[in-house]
């Protein structure tokens, strides 16, 4: 007897599927828009407006929510998938085909004054070549502001106790396999605040702040606890770090 199996997909194919999952909701975009808006202030005259690259801005969603705070200044949406940059272009008024591996991002070194990461780098084979092309792009005292799962949210800490995969941790591209929930996202890596810290420290930048955010996906019923929880980072459902170039 033979026995056949779906291919899985390859991790390019995965993430120009539109029924993906890009974001954790407006919620963390708003609150990481907020973040940004304090560290850049005001578009000043006389001044030109600070650039803002969306890295892996997927269909533009979060980017919006960020122009809707940061008047003025001018927000690129960067993406490799072309299906991504379509989506974008209806939201953002400039979008560029960029990628971190490979020959880089499209940028000149220094160019930008702020770059937005927003729930990339859980999704990258290589985080670290990833934050030294953000690292280039961005000028001296320029911002980076990443936002991420936290793999030991509140309920990641209960789940783990229960011998239950924790949420956002994934084990397959096919299917979800031994945690809550039932649509895959692709996610490779997982940070704790800590190990987020030392991490984008590592790579260049100065942490100047992290804040928590909470999580669309968590259940009605619990999400006052969820919002709660983002008092104390981290406990909370996503990480928000802004870091400076050093």
């Amino acid at each position: 007897m033979t026995t056949s199996t779906a291919k899985a997909p390859g991790l390019r194919d995965f993430y120009e599927d539109p029924a993906v999952p890009v974001a954790s909701g407006a919620d963390r975009s708003l609150r990481q828009a907020r973040m940004l808006a304090r560290a850049l202030g005001p578009v000043r005259p006389g001044l030109p407006p600070a650039t803002v690259l969306d890295v892996g801005c997927g269909d533009g969603s979060a980017a919006a929510v960020a122009a809707g705070v940061l008047a003025g200044h001018r927000i690129v949406g960067v993406d490799w998938s072309q299906d991504a940059l379509r989506r974008a272009a209806r939201r953002l008024p400039r979008v560029v085909r960029g990628e971190l591996s490979g020959g880089g991002l499209p940028f000149a070194s220094g160019s930008a004054d702020a770059v937005l990461f927003s729930e990339v780098v859980e999704h990258l084979v290589d985080p670290d070549g990833a934050l030294d092309e953000l690292h280039r792009v961005l000028r001296p005292g320029g911002h980076l502001m990443l936002s991420t799962p936290n793999l030991a949210a509140w309920y990641n800490r209960a789940l783990l106790l229960a011998g239950v995969q924790p949420v956002f941790s994934e084990v397959s591209l096919r299917r979800v396999h031994g945690r809550p929930g039932s649509q895959v996202v692709g996610h490779l890596r997982l940070f704790t605040a800590r190990a987020l810290r030392e991490f984008v420290a590592a790579s260049g930048f100065e942490v100047v702040q992290l804040e928590g955010a909470p999580f669309h996906g968590v259940p009605r019923p619990l999400r006052p606890l969820d919002r709660l929880a983002c008092r104390l980072p981290s406990l909370s459902s996503i990480l928000l770090v802004h870091a400076i170039r050093r």
